[in-house]
């Protein structure tokens, strides 16, 4: 059963290095409920608000490193997922 608690966010991102990359990647993981969409773009689940994440997310960055994060909506439409899984996420919570 869904958490009706959590929200669904779009984290979108542009990071100058490997390393902050792979910095950023385990902090969405900890979310414990991710979806990675593309390189630069991943979904999550969550009780924070976006500016929360955001503020999160941005303690591994370096200052010119970008990052954009939004409540996802009610329509979705993609290609080539990284699997059947995440296909099947991407349908449940977004």
């Amino acid at each position: 059963m869904a958490d009706a608690t959590l929200k669904c966010y779009i984290v979108s991102f542009e990071v100058g290095s490997d390393t902050v990359r792979e910095k950023l990647r385990e902090r969405l993981k900890a979310y414990g409920n991710f979806c990675p969409i593309n390189k630069h773009c991943w979904a999550i689940r969550t009780a924070q608000k976006a500016v929360e994440v955001r503020d999160n997310l941005t303690e591994v960055l370096e200052p010119t490193d970008r990052i954009f994060v939004v409540r996802s909506g009610t329509e979705g439409a993609w290609r080539n997922p990284y699997g059947k899984e995440n296909s099947e996420w991407l349908k449940k919570y977004l």
